[in-house]
């Protein structure tokens, strides 16, 4: 492994960061920037905690991905069972759902985002898997792929269950994870901000329902994502917001009461855009690294961002930061245009590190016969 200083310039000084702070009585506060990763606050983020309805975005995750594989079709149909809609029609957050109504998968995946529907995640997940348990058994197996740690899922809408709980930090990751993989379901169905579905007894009026999401209408750049609340986990909020193409993501549970979420929601995502901006390392594209190539037929390769290299600092910092490219070097041939390469590690003192995944420039072949002679002559011979 090959630790190298990239040839970028650094900021003059070398005091520590002064790092902004943020307060808030919430026991569980964590946010971080998606463009880059960096960990902007952090309160009880490994803590495994009862996710209330913000474990739903689990259940739309895994239906998500099922619409990717073709295994689902938003088109699609599902009865309501009556034994679901006896078990679940009064529970909590609800789409009022009928009994042996035919609902698109699409009308419940709005149902469960925009509406908490109770209802509308286990008629989902039976329409899809079969049983809630076997839907459950997806959640938790899609859990551990996309890399939560401390977390388990229970059931599909975040009924109290001793047996489920899921760490702020892994809420962030399934917000991440939705964002970046299915972003035109993400716009399609997360930022509507009201939705209407059944029938009121008596007149038979429609129930429009609007979206809990406390910043949507308050923090500019706000789509997303998704509310909780039980006796025993609080009022909590997984939540994104972007402006100016920079994007956050945030979470933060075991507040008090419905005000207070909203206050603290909104003063949570405010400070994460005013206190911290960012900064440019490289334009996307632009080589900051060239490396060498084992057995290709160049010498070496360019190494360079597929985005901007930024880094997240706060508002005002003129400090230093440390720049180094690593990788496993030298890379062996072949070698495709676009294929990750390497990492970008910045430092910034007072932070934790960020790291980017690099790419390469151009595509190297392998060398010919003869041009691989003399390397792997050196490396047997010379050790080198």
């Amino acid at each position: 492994m090959r630790l190298l200083a990239a040839a970028i310039a650094l900021l003059p000084a070398a005091a520590a960061a002064q790092l902004p702070t943020f307060t808030t009585p919430a026991p569980y506060a964590y946010m971080k920037d998606m463009s880059n990763g960096a960990v902007l606050f952090a309160k009880g983020e490994n803590t495994p905690i009862p996710p209330a309805s913000m474990g739903k975005m689990m259940s739309v995750y895994v239906a998500f991905d099922m619409l990717r594989k073709g295994d689902a079709k938003l088109t699609q149909k599902i009865r309501v069972r009556p034994e679901t809609w006896k078990k679940w029609h009064s529970q909590g957050s609800t789409m009022f759902l009928s009994p042996n109504e035919e609902v698109t998968v699409a009308d419940l995946l709005q149902g469960i985002i925009t509406l908490s529907g109770n209802d509308a995640c286990v008629v989902l997940a039976e329409g899809l898997a079969g049983t809630e348990e076997q839907y459950v058994a997806l959640m938790n197996a899609t859990a551990k792929r996309i890399g939560l740690t401390g977390s388990r899922f229970a059931n599909t809408n975040g009924w109290p269950d001793p047996n489920e709980r899921v760490t702020p930090r892994d809420l962030a990751i399934i917000a991440e994870r939705t964002i970046a993989e299915f972003p035109g379901l993400y716009r399609r169905f997360y930022p509507v901000q009201q939705f209407s579905w059944g029938k009121t007894l008596g007149e038979g009026a429609s129930i429009t329902q609007p979206n809990r999401n406390p910043l949507l209408g308050r923090v500019a750049g706000a789509d997303g994502l998704k509310t909780g609340h039980t006796e025993e986990a609080g009022y909590g909020f997984t939540g994104s917001a972007v402006q100016d193409g920079r994007r956050l993501v945030m979470v933060i549970a075991g507040l008090k009461s419905f005000n207070e979420r909203i206050a603290q929601s909104v003063a949570f995502m405010e400070w994460g855009f005013r206190a911290w901006t960012q900064q440019t390392i490289a334009p996307a594209g632009k080589i900051v690294e060239r490396a060498p190539v084992w057995m290709g037929s160049a010498k070496d390769v360019g190494i360079a961002g597929a985005v901007d290299l930024k880094v997240t600092v706060p508002r005002g910092f003129a400090g230093e930061r440390v720049v180094k490219i690593v990788y496993d070097g030298p890379i062996k041939a072949p070698i495709k245009r676009g294929q990750p390469v390497a990492t970008m590690v910045v430092t910034v003192p007072g932070m934790p590190a960020t790291r980017t995944t690099l790419v390469a420039t151009e595509d190297v072949a392998e060398a010919g016969f003869f041009g691989r002679i003399g390397p792997a002559f050196r490396a047997l011979v010379l050790g080198k």
